[in-house]
C-alpha cells in the first residue's frame, strides 16, 4: 500500500475556512478600531486648538510693560505690533496674519479693569466645546 502525502480536497477546504474566519475578525477588529480613533480625533481636535490659542495668548499678555492700545469685540491690538482677530467668515483666530486657532465658533473681546489692573476678557467657543470666558491681567 501506499502512503499518501500531500493535501486532501477536505483539508484544503477546512484551511480556506478557517483563514476567512481569521481575516474576517482581523478586518472587524480593525475597522472598530480606526472608527474609535476617528471618534477620539473629533473630541481631541477642539481641545487641542484652545490649548494653543490660550497659549499665544497667555505668552502675549505675560510680556512686561505690554499695553493694549485697541480692544473691540472682534479684534484686540498689543502695543507690541500683535493683533488677535476673529473672523466668523474662516472660524478662526489670527495673530496678526497667522491663523493661531481654527473650528472657533465664536469669539468676542473685551476690556476691563478689575482691582485697578487691565483685564482682556475673551468669551469663546470652539467646536463642540461649551463656551467658555478666560480673563488675562496685564502685568503692569
Amino acid at each position: 500500500m501506499k502512503t499518501q502525502k500531500g493535501v486532501t480536497l477536505i483539508s484544503l477546504t477546512i484551511y480556506i475556512i478557517v483563514m476567512t474566519i481569521v481575516i474576517a475578525t482581523v478586518s472587524f477588529i480593525s475597522t472598530y478600531f480606526y472608527n474609535n480613533t476617528r471618534t477620539l480625533t473629533k473630541d481631541i481636535e477642539p481641545l487641542t486648538e484652545s490649548t494653543k490659542f490660550t497659549s499665544f495668548f497667555s505668552e502675549e499678555i505675560n510680556q512686561s510693560n505690554i499695553k493694549i492700545l485697541e480692544c473691540k469685540e472682534r479684534y484686540v491690538v498689543f502695543d507690541n505690533g500683535v493683533q488677535y482677530t476673529f473672523v466668523p467668515e474662516n472660524k478662526g483666530i489670527y495673530r496678526n496674519q497667522v491663523k493661531v486657532c481654527r473650528e472657533v465658533e465664536s469669539c468676542k473681546f473685551e476690556r476691563n479693569i478689575k482691582n485697578g489692573k487691565e483685564v482682556v476678557s475673551i468669551t469663546v467657543k470652539i467646536g463642540n466645546l461649551e463656551e467658555k470666558t478666560l480673563e488675562y491681567t496685564l502685568k503692569n
